[in-house]
């Protein structure tokens, strides 16, 4: 199963990015977790740009998640939303279609469990406008616990992943 982990934060050292990269050193065998790192390389959504092709890092991010069975997004909370950096991604991503049914967990780092649900509440409304399969919504508190936590979420993605007729 090939995971595609996105960082919604754009901070080099995110503990979003932290979470992520404990994703892929903790992938049980038979997952591979990728990260993406194109963020910051994508235009601001404007369908006019798609006159002949897309953007090079637009089609870039499609091919990614095209070529991904699941998605893993680990975000941080902005004004009790999604970061716009990863809003702009899902936009260019929601009418080509490459998250239409698509399996994502969907988490934040942070630093008390009662943080980040805004957030995420904000990005799985989103992630309906395609019908993703949302395996997973939940913050994973930074500390000791994070390994086991990512490994959990891991497991229950490849759960769902094995439920699913699509994957």
């Amino acid at each position: 199963m090939r995971v595609l982990g996105i960082c919604g934060s754009l901070q080099e050292k995110s503990g979003n990015l932290s979470l992520l990269r404990c994703a892929v050193s903790s992938a049980p065998a038979g997952v591979e977790v990728r990260l993406y790192d194109g963020l910051r390389d994508l235009p601001h959504f404007n369908p006019d740009l798609e006159t002949e092709q897309a953007p090079l890092a637009v089609s870039e991010l499609r091919r990614a998640v095209a070529g991904s069975d699941a998605l893993l997004i680990a975000m941080p909370e902005y004004g009790h939303s999604l970061p716009g950096s990863l809003k702009n991604a899902v936009d260019w991503l929601i009418g080509s279609g490459e998250l239409e049914g698509k399996l994502v967990a969907i988490t934040s780092a942070v630093p008390a469990a009662e943080r980040g649900r805004l957030g995420l509440a904000a990005l799985r409304g989103t992630l309906g406008a395609v019908s993703a399969q949302v395996a997973f919504d939940e913050p994973i508190v930074r500390g000791p616990e994070l390994e086991t936590q990512v490994a959990a979420l891991l497991q229950r993605l490849l759960a769902a992943a094995h439920e699913s007729p699509e994957t």
